[in-house]
């Protein structure tokens, strides 16, 4: 699973990072991280407010630091466990 951080490096964009990691590690994942910060690509997957979190090029969710529990949660569904 690819877990993909779009953000051009701001605050958010690393937190969303930490719990991400921090979640996929939990679950027991097997997983890389990929953090997208040139602009052009974080636009090619059409998003246009950060931080966002895609998983294996599939925006689950933009604009807004999601907690922990959510999330667990979109890591959970996107990796067919839910």
């Amino acid at each position: 699973m690819k877990i993909q951080i779009l953000g051009t490096g701001c605050p958010k964009c690393k937190k969303l990072a930490e719990l991400s990691e921090q979640a996929a590690k939990e679950l027991g994942l097997d997983f890389e991280i990929e953090k997208v910060t040139e602009v052009a690509k974080i636009v090619d997957f059409g998003v246009m407010a950060t931080p966002a979190l895609a998983v294996d090029g599939k925006v689950l969710m933009a604009g807004q630091l999601p907690t922990y529990e959510r999330v667990k949660e979109m890591l959970i569904k996107a990796s067919g466990r839910g």
